[in-house]
């Protein structure tokens, strides 16, 4: 009986699991099915004319005047562009403006986004997160996953499809004018970890994430935006580390890539030829040999590391051939429609070509169901985008990012009957009064007035101990500190028990004689939580969990 039972129940098991595993598969199929029914509908009823539009994501603006948005609108009647990146503005406008274009478009329209940490970065009146340079400091990697789904949250109400983001860049050059604390940091590993995290976040969300800027812009010390900066390290060095987190965000189907303009010799042998423009990089090695099938984006067509080497259109063309999906930002879209139309009636370019990426571009705007597309709604958009749960978020990232890098000698450890005599001294152009007040919490605390070096110094001895905060107004900016900051710092240090508390980057500090400084606290960016955070961690209210994400150079 016991036997007969025993077989009973597993063979009702058995029939569950693939009765389960047969209806999941018969959905994925049916899915699939549907897709490609709606993708082939929307593609065999288009001309030559609209497909190659549908290659076309042009830059737009919610603070310009009509006559700005005037032309968009003749570019989405009269050329069929496939959709509009994002750019300043505010959301209410975004929304209205977007629901506007999407009416009059004939296929629905791929909206993109820089919102690399929040819509922040691009409109007013909307939540920001930290910079990834101070996400790169976090050891619990969960943080970084649920501000990538908030980001995504934010994103698809405010009908935003696509986010180009994260940057996957490993900033291992500390003079990057352009990538900087857009990166997670210095290492591979670290860098791979946090974009994974924010990547699963942002697409659990519903919105395509896109890598970029392949094949890695991270030890770069050019701006393209204003030339074509060169990467000139092996094919086996740019294999082992530039593209070490993009292999690994390609096997979790991260829904985007984006192609920087670089010369990188390794890989292109034409001299000087961008990334962008490369048969080689974009479609032998990106597609091919790295396998990616997720769509293939240029960095923006008007920066002068592409601009300078052929003229719109012509650009255009070239970027198409090289393999890429998405041409972005173009300076000139009907000239650059005309020219792939043209090459196409003149088999330059074949069917195959053509279908290969316009199919890609409406299958991504079916899994963001714009197949279903809804007007934004326009009611509480603002308390939508701006919830406390941004503020928690956001303080607990601080808390968990914020770098002890120095305590000699248990500098931050207050004396027991509270009668040192510190001294508070604010070098930099960024506000402090933070900082200050919530110091004053809990210990007295001197702040220095402005006198001349020699009254400073001379003062200054007669406290135990002296907090040199540092506050910079451009906290994202990566320059060294100014040389009069620097030699207050390294003048007081000589004769002072000082902890020095850096509200910036890193990178800013490594031109600087740090040996004589006690405690040096990382707060990467010049927020009043970060500065209240910071204080609570010198007042030992709070630890610092921190771990530095890219060293700056200078010895300790």
């Amino acid at each position: 009986m016991k036997k007969i039972l025993a077989i009973s129940i597993l063979s009702l098991f058995l029939f569950s699991f693939f009765s389960c595993h047969d209806a999941k598969r018969s959905s994925n199929v049916t899915t699939a099915t549907t897709k490609a029914q709606w993708v082939d509908s929307i593609y065999n009823n288009m001309s030559v004319k609209e497909k190659v539009g549908q290659l076309f994501m042009v830059a737009t603006y919610s603070n310009r005047t009509d006559s700005h948005l005037d032309s968009i609108q003749k570019l989405i009647k009269d050329h069929g562009i496939g959709g509009l990146i994002f750019f300043q503005g505010g959301p209410v406008r975004q929304a209205e403006l977007t629901n506007t274009y999407q009416a009059m478009s004939k296929v629905p329209l791929l909206i993109g986004m820089d919102a690399e940490w929040g819509l922040n970065m691009r409109l007013d009146s909307t939540s920001g997160f930290p910079y990834n340079m101070t996400l790169g400091a976090i050891k619990n990697d969960d943080i970084i996953k649920r501000i990538g789904q908030q980001i995504g949250k934010h994103c698809k109400r405010l009908g935003v499809h696509l986010n180009f983001a994260p940057v996957v860049d490993i900033n291992t050059n500390s003079n990057n004018p352009i990538i900087g604390v857009r990166s997670f940091g210095e290492d591979k590993l670290n860098v791979t970890s946090k974009s994974l995290a924010f990547t699963h976040g942002l697409q659990s969300e519903g919105v395509l994430a896109c890598a970029k800027h392949f094949p890695g812009h991270g030890d770069t010390d050019t701006d393209s935006h204003k030339a074509l900066p060169t990467v000139s390290f092996s094919k086996e060095r740019i294999d082992s580390v530039e593209l070490y987190p993009f292999k690994k965000l390609f096997e979790k189907q991260v829904g985007g890539v984006m192609v920087a303009h670089l010369n990188v010799p390794s890989l292109e042998p034409i001299e000087g030829l961008p990334s962008s423009l490369s048969y080689n990089i974009v479609t032998n090695i990106l597609k091919e040999q790295l396998d990616f099938k997720g769509l293939v984006f240029t960095d923006a067509l008007n920066m002068k590391g592409v601009a300078n080497y052929k003229e719109p259109g012509d650009v255009d063309l070239a970027a198409f051939k090289a393999g890429n999906d998405v041409l972005l930002f173009t300076e000139n879209a009907p000239k650059a429609i005309l020219k792939i139309t043209e090459a196409y009636d003149n088999n330059e370019i074949t069917e195959a070509r053509l279908s290969h990426s316009v199919k890609k571009i409406l299958a991504a705007k079916y899994d963001v169901d714009l197949n279903k597309f809804q007007p934004i709604e326009i009611n509480g958009l603002i308390d939508d985008l701006n919830g406390v749960d941004n503020l928690e978020l956001n303080k607990e990232a601080i808390s968990n990012a914020i770098t002890v890098i120095k305590n000699e000698d248990d500098i931050f450890t207050k004396d027991s009957n509270n009668k040192e005599k510190i001294a508070f001294l604010k070098l930099g152009d960024g506000a402090s009064e933070a900082f200050v007040k919530e110091l004053g919490s809990g210990i007295s605390v001197y702040n220095v007035a402005e006198v001349s070096e020699k009254e400073l110094l001379k003062n200054l001895k007669k406290y135990d101990k002296i907090i040199i905060g540092y506050h910079r107004l451009k906290y994202r900016d990566t320059k060294v500190i100014s040389e009069e900051d620097k030699a207050w710092i390294e003048k007081v240090a000589e004769t002072n028990k000082v902890i020095l508390n850096v509200f910036a980057s890193q990178y800013c500090l490594k031109d600087i004689t740090l040996k004589n400084i006690e405690g040096i606290i990382m707060s990467y960016e010049n927020t009043d939580v970060s500065q209240s955070i910071s204080a609570q961690i010198i007042l030992g209210k709070q630890q610092a969990y921190g771990e530095l994400p890219a060293s700056f150079g200078t010895g300790l």
